[in-house]
């Protein structure tokens, strides 16, 4: 973070408050192509150079490598630029960030940012006194570089765009919170730097086929919880459709349907941490993506996402004192002893009927399967209600703890704790405690790799007191800090992206030290003998459990698992907590 603060210290050694007249042009390739184009990785970051050296109001950063080899930039639109002013620091003004090129053959927002900056430089749009606008040109830049015309099979232009995956063929989307990828871990420390109070990450959909070019994600106001998720959904939401619908754009929630049609009603999307949404929201960021329809007119697409975040600007704005308060005010909730949810399940009971805008989809028989397949029919346009499931409730939760507790030698979740700011101190020596540990009770698996892993998912846990021995340099990490929901989102193993279901500690789930049943026989005998109760407990469980009384070995590795010789770290989550 230093390195970045003295980037803006040098930036400001030569910055004054009036504008640098240019000569150049800054018509964009997509605005020369007539909307048919997006620009080269190298050309965009050329684009956004020049604008910084043209004018004040634009700055642009290198920030942390990426797997490309090549780093992270961040540009700043910010007309009344200071050292305290440019990253929000005196806590008035309103800071949104702008995520473009996640996925790269989804360029409508990189084009749609380049023209944004350029218009509020230009004084063509006003320029916000309230709000300072950040912008990652393109994220996934490897992925920008792997140019071709054919790898978005659904959609509609533009002529060439970039690839899906990242260097290392990562779906960016999925890593927030596993951080496989130099790109995440870039992200979090810039992220952790600006402290964000809106969020916007610009996509292009799959799924059904409808009327509008614009739909909205916005992050799912249940789980962002308390005043945030109640400003998100009754007061940020319904404003943004309003801005839009004044400026003749159409918008509805994002359309969660695959290979069917959307008239039986369809639920919000759940963006768990592993998204960017999902992720931003751990730190009460208003979020959304943009979602702008794959089959649209590339142009009207660009313009769509444009005007989007133009609302989105002219909304944070006019609102920054409270939009800021309710930032404040959400971390309130995560005290020690409160209890978070960590699964979700829709509510039924409640729903939202949406005035849709949609094609009739019939099923005809296909030319090539003979299988019947879905086909829209464009001469026939509807405008019907639809149900949208868009409220969730809590499944599982956990009780906040005062502190964890990661053993010095766990250092890949120790990496990424520090890429996200975590305040944490180390044991100065060798310490036995008593603390809250985990045993793993059960976890399921899939069979099928999924970005880089196999993830569990499904995992019980069972608590118990122990005393254990704290090696000096470990780690205490308090709850109560800006990162407690990230932290309780990664360390409890039962939630649905924590670190554990993403497969960091499946080394705890292998039993590393066994036995040789002619040797074990003679002391498990020695032992059941001294230990009448483990005794008793061994032959009622071969009374009662015939599979159990026929196998010999299940019967000696029973013996040894409640023996003092079975290891202690064999499914013990290695994390502890503390509480008062």
């Amino acid at each position: 973070m230093t390195r970045y603060f003295a980037l803006l210290f040098i930036l400001l050694l030569f910055s004054c408050n009036s504008e640098v007249k240019s000569d150049r042009d800054f018509t964009t390739l997509f605005e020369s192509s007539n909307g048919t184009q997006t620009p080269e990785y190298k050309d965009v970051i050329s684009y956004y150079d020049a604008l910084s050296e043209a004018y004040t109001s634009v700055a642009m950063y290198e920030m942390d490598r990426t797997d490309s080899g090549e780093r992270l930039h961040l540009v700043t639109f910010n007309p009344n630029r200071s050292f305290d002013s440019e990253l929000g620091l005196d806590g008035k003004q309103v800071v949104m960030l702008i995520n473009n090129g996640i996925h790269p053959g989804e360029s409508d927002g990189i084009d749609a940012s380049m023209m944004l900056i350029r218009d509020l430089a230009q004084g063509k749009i006003k320029a916000p006194e309230n709000v300072i606008i950040a912008v990652i040109p393109i994220y996934n830049i490897g992925g920008s570089l792997n140019r071709n015309s054919f790898s978005r099979t659904n959609q509609n232009g533009p002529e060439a765009y970039g690839f899906r995956g990242n260097a290392r063929n990562y779906d960016l989307n999925r890593d927030f919170i596993k951080s496989d990828t130099w790109n995440a871990l870039a992200f979090q420390k810039l992220f952790d730097l600006l402290d964000p109070d809106v969020f916007i990450d610009n996509h292009v959909s799959n799924g059904a086929d409808y009327q509008y070019t614009l739909t909205h994600l916005f992050t799912q106001h249940n789980k962002l919880g308390g005043k945030a998720g109640k400003y998100l959904h009754e007061v940020m939401m319904p404003a943004l459709e309003d801005s839009l619908a004044a400026k003749n754009w159409d918008i509805t929630p994002y359309v969660n349907v695959f290979n069917r049609t959307p008239e039986s009603g369809f639920s919000q999307f759940m963006d768990g941490p592993r998204y960017s949404t999902g992720y931003t929201a751990l730190y009460n960021t208003l979020g959304l993506m943009v979602e702008t329809h794959m089959l649209k007119p590339y142009k009207d697409r660009v313009e769509g996402t444009y005007a989007l975040m133009e609302s989105v600007i002219g909304f944070s704005e006019a609102n920054a004192e409270e939009i800021k308060n309710v930032k404040r005010e959400a971390w309130k909730t995560y005290k020690s002893g409160n209890y978070y949810p960590i699964s979700w399940a829709i509510d039924s009971s409640q729903t939202t009927t949406l005035n849709f805008k949609g094609y009739e989809g019939t099923y005809v028989p296909s030319e090539i399967t003979g299988a019947n397949r879905l086909k829209y029919d464009h001469d026939k346009p509807f405008e019907k209600p639809v149900t949208y499931y868009n409220y969730f409730k809590p499944t599982d939760s956990v009780q906040i703890p005062d502190h964890y507790i990661v053993p010095k030698g766990w250092w890949r979740i120790l990496t990424r704790l520090r890429a996200n700011g975590v305040i944490m101190d180390q044991f100065d020596k060798d310490t036995t405690m008593m603390v809250t540990a985990y045993r793993i009770a059960d976890y399921k698996t899939y069979n099928r790799p999924y970005e880089g892993h196999y993830p569990h998912y499904n995992t019980k846990v069972e608590p118990y007191q122990t005393e254990v021995r704290i090696p000096k340099g470990s780690y205490r990490i308090p709850a109560e800090q800006e990162a407690v929901r990230y932290l309780l989102e990664t360390l409890e193993p039962a939630a649905i992206d924590s670190f554990f279901n993403w497969n960091f500690f499946d080394t705890v789930l292998q039993q590393k030290e066994g036995f040789s049943p002619y040797v074990w026989e003679d002391l498990a005998l020695e032992f059941l003998n001294e230990n009448p109760e483990i005794k008793a407990e061994f032959e009622a469980k071969k009374a009662n459990d015939e599979n159990f009384a026929g196998n010999w070995y299940a019967q000696l590795d029973w013996l040894h698992k409640n023996s003092p010789y079975y290891e202690a770290a064999h499914l013990r989550y290695p994390i502890y907590r503390v509480s008062r």
